[in-house]
């Protein structure tokens, strides 16, 4: 194996695809650190398992030992850091959790890149790259008007907004005190194969299907910027190529939507492509239910810094984008049902508060 990209969580959702894109479409080689938490599938990288160019490794990021071991092994040439604990409602439940993955995780594998690259001959040393994932939600919640950018205030209001912050801010501190070349991304809402259905469309997708409410959290009225996951993947590669080390990049599919507007068009889609037999839309299934606690009522990014800086624009529209996701979910059944089986059922999370 050539000196591989060091993907951390690249069993979950857009890991996995940055994966299957990497050994599908371009001669680089991979290593796949993930420590297989629940939103993990080993059915995402099913396509590449077999390459020579594809490696895996049950590590933690929280285990500084075995970072270590991994990097001594394979000699990446460069980091993209994509694992973290990473749906809202669960971090409601159990914060520590979150903390503990995205916090001590992040700066764990910071020390662990940091050490390694110190040790590498001049050329290695300069060509080393960290990309450090992250999210818009640090940002917190938008007005009426206006996008996040590269500079706005963080504002984090969800147990996961907050360790993803401190977690940015410690990519910053070991760019800016230790010289470590780290690039940090923040990205909108994601969406799309592989998606552990736990998050809104895919939940949505499979609560239809199954016949089941769709819950639709307040008045459906909080707005989202979504991005299709294949896009992302895109933007992430053009950013690590061409991407100033030190800088701050936004990524966002230029698609803002009401959730409700959301979960309508999924509706729409499935009536047409499967619709239910019984004359009735999938939309008479919709029903409003208590709002999540602190919701961010809207998110909007502004992508102009990556595509003046990195030549990077989204190719998918939301409407091609969800029309394909929803004929991925309705043809891989297997896939999703195994996890509705054993790991998650479609329950509501994030109603633990009072403790």
């Amino acid at each position: 194996m050539t000196r591989p990209l060091l993907v951390t969580g690249g069993s979950g959702f857009i890991g996995s695809a940055l994966i299957r894109a990497l050994i599908r479409d371009t001669g680089e080689s991979v290593v796949n650190v993930d420590c297989l938490t629940y939103a993990a599938t080993a059915g995402s990288l099913a396509e590449v398992g077999g390459s020579a160019r594809y490696a895996f490794e049950e590590v933690d990021v929280c285990d500084a030992v075995s970072l270590r071991r991994v990097f001594e092994t394979y000699r990446p040439k460069a980091v993209l850091h994509l694992a973290a604990e990473s749906h809202v409602d669960r971090s409601i439940d159990g914060p520590l959790a979150f903390v503990h993955s995205n916090v001590v995780g992040t700066c764990t594998l910071l020390a662990e890149a940091r050490r390694y690259q110190a040790e590498l001959e001049e050329a290695g040393r300069r060509a080393f790259r960290f990309l450090h994932v992250s999210t818009d939600e640090v940002y917190g919640s938008l007005g009426p008007e206006g996008a996040f950018t590269e500079t706005s205030p963080y504002d984090p209001n969800s147990p996961y907004s907050a360790s993803k912050a401190a977690a940015d801010h410690f990519a910053r501190v070991w760019y800016r005190v230790y010289g470590l070349p780290v690039i940090v991304t923040n990205c909108s809402n994601n969406y799309g194969p592989f998606q552990f259905p736990e998050k809104l469309i895919p939940n949505m997708i499979l609560h239809a299907v199954e016949r089941r409410p769709l819950p639709v959290y307040g008045d459906g009225r909080n707005v989202r910027d979504w991005l299709y996951v294949e896009d992302h993947v895109d933007a992430l590669l053009a950013v690590l190529e061409r991407g100033r080390v030190g800088e701050t990049y936004c990524i966002g599919g230029n698609a803002e939507r009401q959730n409700i507007e959301v979960v309508m068009r999924l509706c729409d889609i499935l009536d047409d492509i499967r619709p239910r037999g019984d004359g009735r839309s999938f939309r008479s299934q919709i029903t409003f239910v208590a709002d999540r606690r602190a919701h961010d009522r809207r998110y909007a990014v502004d992508t102009s810094k990556i595509a003046r800086e990195v030549g990077w624009r989204p190719r998918e529209t939301f409407e091609t984008g969800l029309r394909r996701t929803v004929k991925w979910y309705l043809e891989n059944e297997a896939w999703w049902g195994r996890i509705r089986e054993t790991r998650y059922r479609g329950e509501r999370l994030g109603l633990r508060v009072s403790a």
